[in-house]
């Protein structure tokens, strides 16, 4: 029997003041219902983020993309203001998961979860993104910490991420064929603070390859990075793809990537 109270705050102070210990908040349920329903995590009241208008929504101010937590998959990828942007954001959020997860899927779900296959991350850190809460603002690079763990704290609410709009980028990824996770996905940017390389899916957390980031410096192509090796120390091996595939994907996805980039 599932037990638990249920709350829909229509304001962010009102969902923040409504978590308590045991409770969680749901964004677009994805992770966190699959894993109620199997028992895997529990919660003594979920708050439905979905009733908080102020957390939906994308814009462009200058020199910045900002999309709401709690806006889905498919309006990222359909977005004319990221297309025009970030066109490798959008193409990332029309590969993520199938066309359900996609229309019920959340940016700052996702993000929140940090499933060390998911795609979000790598653009965050490859794009030098900030995650803005209900308290703070947080550097990408700072935000995700390890499997499954963020600088979240436990009543801290993701309201949205910005993204300074890039020269140039590219997301390239090897998908599992049954959950289209990534099994190794590299994202590569040209910034007006140089070039930025982050990979998922390879490891317990995403990670920037420095190596193919001071190749590409000089070099922004294909054949300066097809060539560099990661070391498979430290990568993820299971049943899908030993640690040494994986290191061998993030120099073919990094350079697919390069490819890729407008």
């Amino acid at each position: 029997m599932y037990s638990f109270d249920y709350e829909r705050p229509s304001g962010v102070n009102e969902a923040v003041s409504a978590v308590g210990e045991d409770d969680k908040f749901l964004a677009g349920g994805q992770t966190l219902l699959p894993t109620l329903k199997l028992r895997l995590a529990q919660a003594d009241k979920l708050i439905d983020l979905g009733g908080i208008a102020e957390l939906k929504g994308i814009s462009v101010s200058g020199s910045e993309l900002s999309i709401g937590a709690m806006t889905r998959h498919v309006d990222v990828a359909n977005s004319a203001d990221v297309k025009s942007a970030i066109p490798a954001l959008s193409h990332l959020a029309s590969h993520i998961g199938d066309a359900q997860v996609r229309n019920r899927g959340t940016i700052g779900g996702s993000i929140a979860n940090n499933d060390p296959a998911a795609d979000y991350p790598a653009a965050l850190v490859g794009l030098g993104a900030t995650v803005h809460t209900d308290k703070r603002s947080i550097s990408a690079e700072d935000f995700f910490i390890d499997l499954f763990e963020t600088a979240l704290e436990e009543d801290e609410l993701v309201t949205k991420v910005t993204f300074p709009i890039p020269e140039k980028a590219g997301y390239a990824k090897f998908p599992n064929p049954a959950s289209r996770f990534a099994l190794t996905g590299v994202f590569v940017a040209q910034t007006a603070q140089g070039v930025r390389v982050a990979v998922t899916g390879a490891g317990p957390c995403v990670f920037r390859q420095t190596d193919m980031e001071a190749a590409l410096s000089s070099n922004f192509s294909a054949e300066a990075v097809s060539g560099i090796k990661t070391e498979a120390s430290g990568l993820s091996a299971d049943i899908h793809a030993s640690a040494d595939y994986r290191a061998n994907l993030i120099s073919v996805m990094a350079a697919r990537a390069v490819q890729a980039a407008s």
